[in-house]
């Protein structure tokens, strides 16, 4: 049964996950980095959808660095909230909780990072600092702000051409700094993986999960 789990980072902060096993082997793990709202029941959903196509998947609360048991709604005063929270988390941090969460699942396999909103940047310093087989980065506004680091493993990255949070001019910038990921870019806004969202797009959400499955498919099976 999924649920969560606590877990310790290298500085001693301890912080709740959701843990979430395949019925059968794993095929390999997947870090799910939550977006500003937290845990919340979406991404719980977004990691069981992957422990369904026999990922070990696991959702760290990162937000607990700032304040526990997260869980926020899509209202306006909460992306503010959320966006407040995300803001006190300095990189370095987000590495400690992100490296015990790879430990934590890594006897499954290959581990990959999947973010969405603030997690699609989080998943790109995952590719940059820590030992992942791959990361797919949805829509991650503030990747432009960590340029000052590289992928040293293969990324994925979803935008939406009606995001103005990731102007084209972003993109680009992305590309330069990481001429070897795979870009996709939807008839879509900001958020449009997350159904609960006013911004949810179906057709896009489904393509991006198509490529992000055939992706993690490619970059964390044993024989390749």
């Amino acid at each position: 049964m999924p649920e969560f789990t606590r877990l310790m980072a290298r500085d001693g902060h301890q912080f709740d996950a959701w843990l979430v096993a395949p019925t059968g082997a794993p095929k390999g793990a997947v870090v799910v980095a939550q977006e500003i709202f937290g845990v919340n029941p979406h991404i719980r959903a977004v990691a069981e959808d992957f422990a369904a196509q026999g990922y070990l998947a696991i959702a760290p609360s990162l937000f607990d660095r700032v304040k526990r048991n997260v869980e926020l709604d899509y209202s306006a005063e909460s992306v503010q909230q959320g966006r407040g929270y995300s803001l006190q988390i300095p990189r370095d941090k987000l590495l400690l909780d992100l490296a015990a969460s790879v430990n934590v699942v890594k006897h499954a396999g290959r581990v990959a990072t999947v973010g969405y909103c603030w997690g699609g940047t989080v998943a790109y310093i995952a590719a940059c600092e820590l030992p992942v087989a791959a990361a797919v980065a949805y829509y991650g506004s503030r990747i432009v702000d960590n340029l000052d680091i590289t992928p040293k493993a293969p990324v994925l990255y979803h935008f939406g051409n009606r995001d103005k949070s990731i102007p084209p001019e972003a993109i680009e910038r992305i590309r330069a700094a990481d001429p070897a990921g795979e870009f996709h870019v939807y008839e879509a806004d900001h958020g449009f993986n997350c159904d609960p969202r006013p911004a949810y797009d179906a057709n896009a959400a489904r393509l991006a999960r198509e490529r992000t499955l055939a992706f993690l498919a490619r970059h964390l099976s044993a024989e390749d």
